[in-house]
């Protein structure tokens, strides 16, 4: 199993022809073997572009809600090779990964998986019309494996959710997001399967299946109907190249995104037992049918079920007149009601059903520790940028040729906006503001003014940065 951290490719073709009398899409079928007529080959071809322009559809809608989310973590492997051959400069080695979001809000909240951010020293986002802003996190909820971080933006165009419940196990769907790094990547598929769990990575787990072409770095975006709503957040894959992946259905999203914005944090609701599916074997103790409910085996004292008088034994048949029919049933219908509500319950208890009233409390979990983002100190007040004069002789080395010394960059601050352009130690200023071969009191006063327009060297390339406080 990993997190994120193919695309699947639909040939249209003619109609399947079963028997001769098989009627296609189109009308009667042509006989087996028969070569099709010029009509039927424009009928298909009708069809296949009439899909076609439906996932183009999708893209064009979607697309203005998705960001891209880069951020740069603590390099623990970094960490352990300086330590283990006696090296480093007392500089903090610095990682860079990606992921996917989904915008929220209008002014800037924006919906991503928990594990993109969760070990962020900063965050930024690539909005799609090229802006590149940080972000701070807003609240984090591992047990979902959901986030949503905040840019200072306004005006941006939130995504539309659509009801997972209502999705249908077969209907099309489309994955958008930053595979590799590919911005705005978008695959297609179908909706593999419903209520997913079971697979041991988060506390709750009820996901949609799918088999559109998801890898990392599509962590956080969104996957799509073909109205362009969002039945899910894309949170993980099963190995490599194995064409399954997994998405928080939008219902449970939206309900986390909605109370980190509120409160920034989650409060889910509990009925304080433990329980387990019924096998067969049980169900044939229990004089009972399978899937007739999911079985208590344990109740915590002084929780609501205690407090409602249910005991280990007991059948959960329903929860608010909805059927139960499992362990994961019973935790999505229970997650659907707020804290402090009372909630009605089926009841099967030596063969007989009863009713009776539960008042949800909270459901205990571990308080969210913060992020490195989060411990940090206050934003680099400047650029961000340390530099340091090469003598001509170092430039020269460096394929350089200039009659002074050249400034190159020694350290870039996280956060800084040296660092969300990118810049790193190494980098060579060759002109600043304009000028050209400027020398480090030079890129001083430019970054004194707040904003830099600086062209760099890095090995045999170059390229311009545009730094703004």
């Amino acid at each position: 199993m990993s997190l994120f951290r193919r695309p699947i490719f639909v040939s249209m073709a003619l109609p399947l022809v079963i028997g001769a009398s098989a009627p296609s899409a189109f009308g009667q079928a042509p006989p087996v073997g028969a070569i099709p007529t010029p009509a039927q080959v424009q009928a298909s071809t009708a069809e296949a572009r009439r899909l076609s322009e439906g996932f183009v559809a999708v893209a064009e809608r979607a697309s203005p809600s998705v960001v891209q989310i880069d951020i740069t973590a603590r390099d623990e492997k970094a960490d352990v090779l300086a330590h283990f051959f006696g090296r480093g400069n007392g500089e903090e080695p610095i990682a860079r990964g990606m992921g996917s979001g989904v915008v929220f809000t209008s002014d800037g909240a924006i919906l991503t998986n928990n594990h993109v951010v969760e070990d962020a020293l900063t965050i930024n986002v690539h909005l799609r019309d090229g802006r590149y802003v940080p972000a701070r996190i807003l609240g984090r909820d591992p047990a979902t494996d959901l986030a949503v971080v905040k840019a200072d933006l306004v005006g941006l165009v939130p995504a539309k959710f659509a009801d997972s419940d209502a999705a249908r196990v077969g209907e099309w769907v489309v994955a958008i997001g930053s595979p590799f790094g590919l911005g705005y990547t978008v695959t297609a598929g179908v909706l593999s399967a419903k209520g997913r769990g079971g697979l041991g990575i988060n506390a709750i787990e009820d996901y949609l299946q799918t088999d559109a072409s998801i890898n990392p770095g599509n962590s956080g975006g969104p996957l799509c109907n073909l109205q362009g709503d969002v039945l899910g957040i894309n949170t993980m894959i099963v190995g490599r190249g194995q064409g399954i992946g997994f998405a928080v259905p939008s219902n449970m999203a939206q309900r986390v995104a909605n109370q980190i914005l509120k409160t920034g944090h989650v409060s889910r609701a509990w009925l304080g037992i433990g329980v387990q599916d019924l096998t067969p074997e049980l169900a044939s103790a229990m004089n009972l049918s399978p899937a007739s409910g999911t079985v208590v085996n344990n109740v915590a004292k002084d929780g609501p079920a205690y407090r409602a008088n249910l005991r280990a034994g007991d059948v959960i048949a329903a929860v608010g007149g909805r059927p139960v029919h499992d362990g994961r049933d019973l935790v999505r219908e229970t997650l659907t009601h707020e804290v402090g509500q009372s909630v009605a319950l089926e009841i099967v208890r030596g063969g007989h059903h009863y009713g009776t009233q539960v008042t949800l409390s909270e459901r205990p979990e571990l308080a969210v520790e913060p992020t490195p983002a989060q411990q940090q100190s206050p934003p680099h007040a400047g650029l961000g940028l340390v530099v340091r004069d090469l003598s001509p002789q170092q430039a020269s080395q460096m394929g350089l040729s200039s009659s002074h010394p050249l400034p190159m960059i020694t350290q870039v601050s996280p956060g800084s906006a040296a660092d969300r352009e990118g810049l790193r130690a190494g980098d060579v200023i060759v002109e600043a503001n304009g000028v050209s071969d400027p020398n480090s009191a030079q890129v001083a006063d430019a970054a004194r003014s707040g904003t830099a327009l600086l062209r760099i060297k890095r090995g045999d390339s170059y390229f311009y940065a545009a730094l703004k406080k």
